[in-house]
């Protein structure tokens, strides 16, 4: 595997997961594969999950871990061609990639939504040029679109914790505070296409998440029609996608809060969320706190999904 940026790149999904499985039961059987090898995490925007879990996957594959933060301690990179770089940003990324490159064996990017073209974002210029550029193995540690390791730990939790062979999974749109980019629900959707659920999303009119990422998966604009027998609900803010309101907050009701009495609409769902949260307002305190939330074992298998990336990318050096 050369590249990770969506569900497809896995190939037969079953199998993915059949493998995450295993390496969760021996995280350094593989040890021998990083051996001598570099893995090289480049930061555009901050993170805590994503870094440590990838880190430390990194380290249970054997491999030397370097950690770039392009913010903090860097040149600021340029990104666009033919702009004349006489401002605040000293070296272009066209130069930056290739030499980075040069250091490492694999490379993971994380670099979000900017909200200021959406013609740029959904290109994905920052990372599609470290895929071009960089003359190694990338994978995505979030994008402007999509966030495929959290998607595909998602999976792996659902898998884990699921009741019924084909569980129904709920995508709901809460309230938050700041505009934040649709990467993790279009990833969860990606993921939730292909996998053996019965998947439904539900937002407020206005909230449409790109055609690509939905595909065919049923939009419910009632909350709590989409809450009834739900077997898990993964709940997440994102801001509006389409034209002329990409980027924008259209809403803040906190009646889409996840709360005790629209998870009573469920059947005793599992709650789920990438994390960070904003208590109160995407979830409330009894829920996330309650036996039902399973946000900590899902935060943990981060580990187990970037590891299995790793892994099929050391495979195929």
């Amino acid at each position: 595997m050369r590249t990770y940026t969506n569900v497809k790149d896995l190939g037969n999904l079953d199998q993915a997961i059949k493998e995450a499985l295993e390496i969760k039961k021996n995280r350094y059987a593989y040890k021998h594969l990083g051996e001598n090898k570099t893995l090289l995490m480049v930061f555009f925007n901050s993170s805590l999950r994503t870094r440590l879990s990838t880190q430390k996957a990194g380290m249970n594959l054997g491999m030397n871990t370097m950690v770039l933060d392009i913010n903090q301690g860097a040149w600021k990179l340029e990104t666009e061609r033919g702009v004349i770089m006489d401002g605040d940003k000293s070296e272009h990324i066209l130069e930056a990639i290739p030499v980075m490159g040069s250091y490492c064996d694999i490379i993971g990017v994380r670099a979000f939504a900017q909200f200021e073209n959406k013609e740029d974002d959904y290109q994905e210029k920052i990372l599609n040029q470290f895929i071009r550029y960089s003359g190694k193995p990338v994978f995505s540690m979030e994008a402007a679109t999509g966030h495929p390791l959290q998607a595909f730990a998602d999976l792996i939790t659902i898998e884990e914790y699921k009741k019924t062979e084909r569980p129904k999974v709920v995508l709901t749109w809460a309230p938050h505070p700041r505009a934040l980019p649709q990467a993790v629900p279009n990833s969860f959707a990606d993921f939730m296409n292909e996998a053996n659920v019965d998947f439904v999303i539900t937002h407020p009119e206005g909230y449409e998440l790109d055609s690509k990422f939905v595909r065919g998966a049923k939009i419910e604009y009632n909350q709590d029609k989409a809450f009834e027998g739900a077997d898990f609900i993964y709940a997440k803010n994102w801001a509006a996608y389409a034209d002329p309101n990409y980027g924008k907050i259209l809403s803040k009701d906190m009646s889409w809060t996840v709360s005790t009495e629209k998870m009573a609409l469920t059947n005793n769902a599992y709650f789920m969320h990438c994390l960070p949260v904003r208590r109160n307002m995407i979830v409330t305190d009894d829920i996330i706190e309650s036996p039902q939330s399973i946000v900590i074992p899902e935060a943990a298998n981060r580990e187990i999904s970037a590891q299995t990336v790793i892994k099929r990318m050391l495979e195929s050096l």
